[in-house]
């Protein structure tokens, strides 16, 4: 009787052990790297409602600099992207929670992209690690609400490619755009086309010289949207002095993408010394 007891509590042990799957179990790879790659981790925590799960990893990923393109807590949603770098197109990642503590994340990687499955493991499974249940989770959800991305480095390229960028990306969906770089920062390089007074200060408008090698980049667009910098305050002796085609190269924060006329503009702009 006694071995009896022992086999069952044996057995009921073996399935509460296989029922406790990890990040890591969870984890699965998709699609193929020609028609775009898919990676998906899938967590459950105890006593977390949706908006606790929401909340929490708005704090987590605006830590970690990702883009928080939409956020909805109450209806356990949110669409976030990897912090931009400049070497790579962005990606989506959607997240739902269900209310009842389990948390979904999919990476849907751009076609012909490739991420190596331990790093993308080790990303989304260190993400979803963090959250917690009960009064300690709503706590950080309260505190991650609120939470907005940090800027990170200025990412550094040439006028032309970041004008390209953007137009392809626009096109798509300008009200992503705004979102996936509001607030960013870049160092930009290039030939100067325009300066003028604008906004109490001054205006950089650089000019964009493309030729056959660059307009057949894959991924990219044309140069088509005007890139314009508005200067810092303290700026103006340096602003007097410049004349078109003088080569500058100046850091400032994302400010607007204005659609309708094919502008980008960067604002608190300021000399690369």
């Amino acid at each position: 009787m006694k071995r009896v007891m022992l086999t069952a509590a044996g057995l009921l042990l073996s399935a509460g052990t296989a029922q406790a799957a990890t990040c890591d179990d969870t984890f699965v790879k998709k699609g193929n790297p020609v028609t775009g790659l898919r990676f998906v981790a899938t967590t459950t925590v105890p006593n977390m409602s949706m908006r606790s799960a929401i909340g929490q990893l708005n704090g987590i990923v605006a830590a970690k600099g990702y883009a928080i393109l939409a956020v909805e807590p109450d209806g356990g949603a949110m669409l976030v992207e990897p912090p931009p770098t400049g070497k790579s197109r962005p990606f989506p990642i959607e997240i739902a929670a269900d209310g009842a503590g389990t948390v979904r994340m999919e990476a849907k990687l751009r076609a012909g992209m490739g991420i190596p499955d331990a790093a993308a493991k080790a990303e989304m499974c260190g993400i979803l690690a963090q959250l917690k249940g009960g009064k300690a989770g709503e706590a950080l959800a309260a505190k991650g609400l609120g939470a907005t991305s940090a800027p990170g480095a200025p990412v550094r390229m040439s006028v032309l490619r970041f004008s390209q960028d953007i137009t392809g990306q626009a096109d798509k969906n300008n009200a992503a755009v705004q979102k996936r770089y509001e607030g960013r920062q870049f160092t930009l390089y290039g030939p100067v086309s325009y300066v003028g007074p604008a906004r109490g200060s001054y205006r950089v408008e650089w000019k964009l010289l493309s030729s056959v090698l660059t307009d057949i980049v894959p991924g990219r667009a044309s140069a088509g949207f005007s890139v314009n910098c508005i200067l810092a305050p303290g700026q103006s002796v340096y602003a007097l002095q410049l004349k078109p085609n003088k080569h500058v190269e100046l850091t400032g924060t994302f400010d607007e993408l204005d659609y309708g006329l094919s502008s980008v503009w960067l604002k608190d702009c300021r000399p690369v010394k």
